[in-house]
């Protein structure tokens, strides 16, 4: 490219620059604050969305003891499941009655990063077990929380070799990501509230004032 074609270039930038900033000037102020305070509340959303994606799977693979249940399941506080349990006896050699089984096998999605699964079961005849367990979540990977539920107790176990914890820190990627998307989604429905608010107010009156100039 020569010298030629670089100033030409130039002078074009320079007219459209002039161009855009004469137009940027007949835009009223209030109008600038709007358009900013919408692209901060499509931020807000933006950055929410991707925090709070489950990208992750949790895997419930329940044995139980129990003709009737009920099983709900929690993580990081947050009902994620429930679900009836059903068990039937089974006879061993035609007459002798056997103890009741029954099985389930459920999948959740989660956000990756560290969680508290929290299950519980409670039976019709009012037997409940309760028991938490904490695990890592990987993205885009799975983990399999084996569920052994009986009258006498409730155990929880996790298959595979990934890292798992009993209680994890409170101070986790998890927790710090779900306060953080809680708060990023409060500003930006109150960015959104404002500007509806303010819609309200002055679009009547600007729509009168184009029509009084045209007029």
């Amino acid at each position: 490219m020569d010298s030629k074609s670089i100033a030409d270039l130039r002078k074009k930038g320079l007219v459209f620059y002039k161009k855009a900033r004469a137009r940027a000037a007949k835009v009223p102020p209030t109008a600038w604050v709007v358009g900013g305070l919408f692209l901060t509340a499509a931020a807000f959303m933006a950055v929410y969305t991707a925090m709070s994606a489950k990208d992750s799977t949790l895997r419930l693979k329940v044995q139980h003891a129990f003709r009737s249940a009920q099983l709900q399941v929690w993580v990081d506080g947050d009902l994620a499941y429930s679900g009836h349990l059903v068990g039937s006896g089974k006879k061993k050699l035609g007459f002798l009655p056997d103890s009741l089984q029954g099985s389930l096998s459920e999948t959740l999605e989660v956000p990756s990063g560290a969680h508290k699964v929290k299950v519980r079961v409670a039976a019709d005849d009012g037997t409940v077990q309760e028991d938490s367990t904490g695990a890592q979540f990987v993205r885009n990977a799975s983990r399999t929380l084996m569920v052994t539920a009986r009258r006498s107790d409730l155990a929880l176990n996790w298959q595979g070799s990934s890292p798992s914890a009993s209680d994890p820190p409170p101070f986790s990627a998890s927790w710090f990501t779900r306060y953080a998307s809680a708060l990023m989604l409060t500003a930006a429905g109150s960015i959104i509230s404002a500007l509806t608010g303010f819609a309200v107010r002055e679009l009547p009156g600007h729509i009168r004032s184009r029509q009084l100039r045209k007029t």
